[in-house]
């Protein structure tokens, strides 16, 4: 059985950081490209920031302590951090192909119904915390 590292010139460690200070700074501003990507790019993700922006004021001043404070605020968060994740998925399965295939349109779907359960929890979380 071969090495498939053996079949690549370019070995994947090769792009790895080597750690130290320079590496959290190259993860800092790389996060900041993938999160200026996701403004430029993703319709959705520009819709669901601004639907945070205005919430997360309402949700510090409605939470009465805290916990809720956190659990509304948070559940804002998990939505924008899904939505990143199902950008990522899509943008991956379109750069190998834009080919129409059912794996591609599964996990297309997959994220997609990733997102839609992440603001079903935020929804449930701020009835829950607010309504009852």
């Amino acid at each position: 059985m071969s090495d498939s590292r053996s079949e690549h010139p370019q070995d994947a460690t090769a792009f790895k950081s080597r750690g130290g200070l320079m590496r959290v700074w190259r993860a800092f501003t790389y996060s900041l490209d993938g999160l200026r990507a996701a403004i430029t790019h993703e319709a959705a993700f520009r819709q669901e920031l601004a639907l945070v922006l205005v919430l997360v004021p309402v949700g510090l001043w409605l939470g009465h302590d805290t916990l809720e404070r956190v659990l509304l605020v948070g559940s804002l968060f998990q939505v924008l951090i899904v939505e990143i994740i199902n950008s990522a998925i899509e943008a991956v399965v379109d750069r190998v192909s834009l080919d129409r295939h059912d794996l591609s349109k599964r996990a297309k779907d997959l994220g997609s119904a990733a997102v839609l359960i992440s603001l079903g929890l935020a929804l449930w979380v701020w009835a829950g915390l607010l309504l009852f």
